[in-house]
């Protein structure tokens, strides 16, 4: 392959794809129908936010790839994984489908992992680590661009009179529904996080390991984000989880309500 046909085929494998493309066009595009008002507000928070979560388990899955690129794995281009494009993990149904599926019906922001790193092509356990902690680090990102405006008072509407928990918010559609999905985001870096086999936390401290130790938890992987749900679903650790979600909330000096009322409008089949 000569010099110009190997660059053509890196910039091919590093184009933004129209997949990604399409799902910006409709976060921007619901995004400006319900801050301004135009449809049905809780069908266009619906489409904002599923949009806006999609974009964000793109750009997650991108910074775990780009890091892991830049370590040593130079595979991962081929593979698509810089394209942005959904369709080409390893794993859709974990990574893209479920994910969703969980923000449907529950609220959880659910971690997912579907990019194939070629670990053996990286040395160094800091890269290990760094590439494993790019992905949560963007999810905090995304919560901190999410809720920083709502914070500061950028968004507050004193036309508007939500009333919610027996007390009247000027909290508008479109504040909400970013309430929502930065609860979302945070949500998804805390669970991953966590130093559970399978999950990015444990991607973290993993390379730091004895041998003994990682050979002795290697066949609980498979299971880690499973039992995580499974506890998540007991009241009591749900209750605990979302306090600590609420909190982080606080730090960007956002109330929870934001957060509750967005999830009420994204529900717009309950309503």
């Amino acid at each position: 392959m000569t010099f110009a046909a190997t660059q053509r085929s890196r910039s091919e494998d590093r184009r933004i794809s129209p997949v990604f493309w399409v799902l910006l066009a409709v976060l921007a595009t619901s995004g400006w129908a319900v801050y301004s008002g135009y449809g049905n507000a809780a069908f266009g928070v619906f489409l904002f936010v599923v949009a806006g979560w999609m974009v964000s388990l793109c750009l997650h899955e991108y910074a775990h790839a780009r890091t892991a690129l830049h370590g040593g794995d130079i595979t991962v281009g081929a593979k698509g994984y810089l394209t942005l494009n959904p369709l080409k993990y390893t794993n859709v149904l974990l990574s893209f489908v479920l994910p969703i599926v969980f923000v449907i019906l529950g609220g959880i922001g659910l971690p997912g992992g579907s990019v194939w790193i070629e670990r053996d092509r990286i040395q160094g356990r800091l890269k290990h680590s760094l590439i494993s902690a790019a992905g949560p680090l963007v999810n905090l990102v995304c919560a901190a661009l999410l809720l920083i405006p709502i914070g500061a008072g950028w968004l507050d509407d004193p036309t508007v009179h939500a009333v919610w928990n027996g007390y009247e918010l000027n909290v508008s559609p479109f504040a909400a529904a970013l309430g929502f999905l930065g609860l979302l985001q945070l949500s998804a870096a805390l669970l991953n996080l966590l130093p559970v086999p399978g999950l990015d936390g444990y991607g973290i401290v993993e390379p730091w390991l004895s041998y003994k130790t990682r050979r002795a938890v290697e066949p609980f992987a498979p299971y880690g984000l499973l039992a995580v749900f499974a506890l998540l679903w007991q009241p009591s650790v749900n209750s605990f989880f979302f306090g600590v979600i609420h909190d982080l909330m606080n730090l960007f000096g956002v109330d929870q309500d934001y957060a509750t009322l967005g999830r009420y409008l994204f529900s717009f089949w309950k309503n």
